[in-house]
């Protein structure tokens, strides 16, 4: 298929960013200009020096500031730069407002994680109904495209539960999506998160929802248990966590179980036990003895490591996948859907860390296929909405290949 390259906007410049920046420039035929932008100019041209290292052309990008929850800016911006396609890795706060300028200039929208409100955690399900789909409209009267979560978790899971619910059992006979997150690695710190600490507690601290029997269950953190031998990591442990993807998956598939699995570590969940205990992991704002105002969860993210400055002494491999059950034939049937990425291979490949190469790694691709016309729909959609195939092909040259276990065994997924 041909197609006219479009310049790109990438918002944000944090670890998935440059993974981002440096996957656009190692496609830039896909593109035409590729721009950065952030509140602070200095990150983005700490990522634009990145690429010298990896011996890619620093000035294949441009960097702006622009403060991305000021939507007039950043439509002004979109516009200077004629930028046709928007990748949003900045935080998941600045959502709505980059939706708003998007829907303003008719940019096609990307992001990789649902859109949160500083003020709430863990809201009313389905979570995108409280946000993005109520943007659906906007975008369809637009005519332009809106691609929701298009991460890995979310995102790349979400394509894998489409392509086995269509490939791999009989037509409505799958009973059980279970989503598996294992980060098998080790960053030397005593304790650290791999994202946005803020965000990443956020997900922990409040109910766990996950759709079984075709209905919303709520647990707790750390309540529910489970243990797999997995490809490459062998045997772990892993906890039923609410997750973005469940709230689309639930909506748009027809499943009646739909669980999210993420391994932690017993020290990780020890310390963060204490800081939960002690409320320091509150959204919620204090008072000091000074009178000043100081929100916990904002002081303990202080001090914590910068999640991008954990990617070159970190070691290991991640595993991601889906295992789902249904029939096949009219016989009951298994399979695992995964992908595995080395922390030392991303980083020297990009300069980031493992999880935030998983993230980054799908929306450049995503990018392409809106680019290339195939995934440019003109709406907005989650990624099951959308055909799987393409995007497992073009992953699988881009450094995130996708296998399959099954009755068969154990092969890279791979279609004509």
């Amino acid at each position: 298929m041909t197609h006219t390259p479009k310049n790109v906007l990438i918002v944000g410049a944090g670890g998935v960013a440059q993974v981002v920046a440096h996957k656009c420039v190692q496609h830039a035929d896909k593109f035409g200009g590729i721009h950065l932008a952030s509140r602070t100019l200095d990150k983005c041209q700490a990522i634009i020096a990145t690429l010298a290292q990896k011996n890619l052309p620093s000035d294949a990008i441009t960097a702006h500031s622009v403060d991305a929850l000021d939507v007039d800016a950043l439509a002004e911006l979109i516009r200077k730069i004629d930028a046709k396609i928007v990748i949003n890795v900045g935080s998941s706060f600045i959502n709505m407002s980059v939706m708003d300028a998007c829907i303003a200039t008719g940019a096609a929208y990307l992001d990789t994680a649902i859109h949160e409100d500083p003020n709430k955690v863990c809201e009313t399900p389905p979570w995108y109904a409280n946000h993005e789909w109520r943007k659906k409209d906007a975008f369809k009267a637009a005519n332009t495209t809106a691609i929701l979560g298009i991460g890995f978790d979310p995102g790349v899971v979400n394509a894998y539960a489409r392509l086995g619910v269509d490939e791999f059992f009989d037509v409505g006979s799958v009973t059980d999506i279970d989503i598996i997150d294992i980060n098998a690695g080790s960053h030397g710190q005593y304790f650290a998160t791999n994202f946005n600490p803020e965000i990443n507690f956020r997900e922990f601290t409040g109910v766990v929802y996950s759709w079984q029997n075709s209905a919303w269950q709520t647990n707790q953190m750390f309540e529910i248990k489970r243990t797999d031998d997995l490809p490459e990591v062998g045997v772990q442990h892993s906890y039923l966590t609410g997750h973005d993807e469940l709230h689309s998956l639930s909506k748009f598939l027809d499943v009646p179980n739909i669980r999210f699995w993420m391994g932690f570590g017993d020290h990780y969940i020890n310390v963060f036990t204490v800081l939960k205990n002690l409320g320091l992991l509150s959204e919620k704002p204090v008072t000091l003895d000074d009178g000043r105002e100081v929100v916990p969860l904002k002081l303990v993210k202080a001090v914590l490591p910068d999640p991008s400055s954990l990617a070159p002494n970190y070691t290991g491999k991640t595993c991601i996948g889906n295992k789902m059950r249904g029939k096949k034939d009219g016989k009951p049937s298994e399979i695992f859907v995964y992908n595995v990425v080395d922390y030392k291979a991303a980083h020297e490949e990009v300069g980031s860390q493992g999880i935030s190469y998983t993230a980054g790694v799908p929306a450049v691709a995503a990018a392409i296929l809106i680019a290339d016309g195939v995934w440019d729909v003109g709406i907005m959609v989650n990624v099951e909405e959308l055909d799987p195939k393409p995007l497992i092909n073009l992953m699988n040259t881009m450094g995130l290949t996708t296998r399959i276990q099954d009755d068969n065994g154990d092969r890279l997924l791979e279609f004509s």
